[in-house]
């Protein structure tokens, strides 16, 4: 008899393995549960990590990622979706998420339990792609906008609050352009051709249809000709006598010959003529009716509109729990702190150095000799002197760390690994919890690659034929450690992961810069302090191998100017035996990582300083003139 499982959520994963077989109607495929993106591969399906703990969370986002790809095993053929796939770039975006949301929407009808798992699946990805504080249609993707619609319109179920704001932002553009195709929708739902057709004609209502190609029915069509008249002539082949006979005709009928060679360049006339005329009526629509243009599709960099990404496909944002089990996340979070024992009290002591700042900061935020809020008290003997004085009044006023969120962007390179790596962890575990013990909220994020010297992206790369200047070319690793708005008592652990062997590989900066950026800029908080702990410039040795040699630090140098002319963030950096000075306005550099937590400290108490000639002391700046 085999040994029970000690893992509470090992029975959930079975009978979620088993009812996802049955859903698929594939009793063979294999279901295992990973950190690395879900998708199906031949007769294997990866569905994501479940931990121990089995949160809320975790579960609704597994049976809704395997409710979808059990859908999409059922309902998709994959010889029909290639047969109409369009060739062009955006076309085939477009073709592709109409199919994903019409098996979606077949698996909603037939079993109405998919609807509210594969909702939650939508909600997870739209709140991790930002799709909720998009407010312009042209920093939606089109895409997404219309694989939304089609499923909404086919469910007649509301999407979660980010992905319907996506969606209505291109709704309007959508109906316009489209509504008479839509009309068809419920018609086509269920015949995989009859939809990738309806697709097909939804693509060149929205402007794409010169990426469509050619059309597929057209070449069956002309090859079923070429068939039917290959079998035709073997059938009529005549004997040598019938030959010249033939021959005979042939040289005696010329004009008749000439008359059915002249019949396809005839017919290819009128279609040019019809297209001449349909140009024509195009060209005489008045001005108010003319078809809407698409804005121009968004760019990965908004920093930087030449930057480019060869494939975001394998990228990643992903939670640090997601990439251990509880249990490892223990064990790498005793050694941290044992590796760290030394240094506890040296931290623990600039800690409480920095509480005490902040809250003496706490006691004199008042202001007196207000018209109106709190009596004060002592200033009531002036009113008993002279009944003629006025009652004297206080309000408590805001600290400037109130209403605060502080991220800090640890690099998880290579270079990090040992105690540099160990001390930013530990360092910012510490801040963490002291920020949290005055009302201030702490992000705690990490950046990383998911391969060295490219990923799943350069084998594409690889495999594409080796384009001139692809741009980044290796699979993105962002890490959260702790939310904003998650306690520290329940992230402690993750931590520890910072110590797990083979997470730390290269460093791409500024994305992680602008990815660190975007979530902050989505917050309610009032201020918003970024501070970036790096030991390097960005290295990727797969992305600087085929483009320029200032490729990525160029970009790097974008982003921070960008956040430092949107002024949305308050950004500063600490180099770890790097001069980081040369990138960053606000910054400083240690040559011992051993100084790493005074001067993580020290920079954080000089921005809640109230003078700005001390705060500018500690920085390091000058006055500006």
């Amino acid at each position: 008899m085999s040994k029970p499982s000690d893992n509470p959520a090992d029975p959930f994963k079975k009978a979620l393995a088993e009812a996802t077989k049955v859903m698929a109607d594939d009793p063979e495929l294999s279901v295992s549960y990973t950190v690395d993106p879900s998708g199906v591969s031949g007769d294997a399906m990866r569905l994501p990590q479940v931990s121990r703990r089995m949160t809320r969370d975790e579960v609704l986002l597994a049976r809704g990622t395997a409710d979808a790809l059990a859908l999409q095993r059922r309902y998709h053929d994959e010889g029909t979706h290639a047969k109409f796939a369009p060739p062009g770039d955006m076309a085939r975006e477009l073709y592709e998420a109409m199919e994903t949301a019409r098996c979606e929407a077949m698996g909603a009808r037939d079993m109405p339990g998919t609807a509210g798992n594969i909702d939650a699946k939508i909600s997870h990805d739209a709140i991790r792609r930002g799709y909720g504080q998009i407010t312009q249609a042209a920093e939606a993707p089109l895409p997404v906008a219309a694989g939304y619609l089609i499923r909404h319109l086919a469910t007649g179920r509301d999407l979660p609050p980010e992905a319907a704001n996506v969606m209505e932002l291109w709704r309007g553009f959508v109906e316009n352009q489209a509504g008479g195709t839509l009309e068809n929708l419920q018609d086509v739902l269920s015949d995989q051709s009859a939809f990738a057709k309806f697709a097909r004609q939804m693509i060149t209502d929205l402007g794409y249809g010169d990426q469509l190609g050619d059309d597929p029915d057209e070449l069956n069509d002309e090859s079923d000709d070429d068939a039917s008249q290959d079998e035709q002539d073997e059938d009529e082949q005549p004997d040598s006598t019938g030959q010249d006979d033939e021959s005979e005709d042939a040289e005696a009928s010329p004009e008749q010959s000439q008359e059915e060679t002249q019949d396809p360049s005839q017919a290819q006339v009128s279609m040019d003529e019809m297209a001449d005329q349909e140009l024509g009526d195009e060209a005489e629509m008045p001005e108010g009716e003319a078809p809407m243009e698409p804005p121009a599709p968004q760019p990965i960099s908004e920093a930087d509109p030449d930057y480019q990404v060869y494939d975001t496909e394998f990228d990643e944002e992903i939670l640090a729990e997601d990439l251990a089990e509880p249990q490892e996340l223990e064990r790498l979070r005793a050694y941290l702190d044992q590796q760290l024992e030394p240094l506890k009290g040296a931290v623990s002591r600039l800690a409480n150095k920095l509480q005490r700042r902040l809250q003496a900061q706490q006691n004199r935020s008042w202001e007196f000799d207000r018209e109106e809020g709190i009596l004060d008290a002592g200033r009531l003997a002036r009113v008993v002197a002279n009944p003629t004085t006025p009652l004297s009044f206080k309000i408590e006023k805001d600290t400037e760390f109130r209403d605060t969120v502080v991220t800090l962007l640890l690099d998880n390179s290579g270079s990090m690994r040992g105690r540099p790596i160990s001390i930013a962890a530990i360092c910012a575990d510490v801040l963490a919890r002291t920020l949290e013990r005055c009302s201030v909220k702490v992000e705690i994020l990490g950046f990383t690659t998911r391969a060295w010297k490219g990923g799943q992206a350069r084998e594409k790369w690889l495999n594409a034929g080796r384009e001139q200047q692809p741009g980044r070319l290796n699979d993105l690793r962002h890490i959260i450690y702790k939310g904003a708005d998650a306690p520290w008592r329940r992230t402690r652990d993750n931590l520890g992961l910072m110590m797990k062997e083979g997470l730390l590989k290269e460093n791409i900066d500024g994305e992680a810069l602008e990815w660190a950026h975007r979530r902050m800029a989505g917050r309610p908080e009032a201020r918003k302090i970024l501070m970036v702990i790096s030991d390097g410039a960005p290295v990727d040795d797969s992305t600087l191998s085929v483009n320029p040699a200032n490729y990525l630090e160029k970009h790097l140098r974008d982003v921070i100017a960008m956040v430092e002319r949107k002024k949305q963030v308050e950004l500063l950096a600490i180099g770890i035996g790097h001069d980081v000075t040369r990138y960053y306005d606000r910054a400083v550099t240690i040559t011992d990582v051993e100084q790493l937590a005074g001067a993580m400290t020290e920079q954080l108490a000089s921005l809640f300083d109230s003078d700005p000639r001390a705060r500018a002391r500690v920085m390091g700046m000058r006055k500006a003139s």
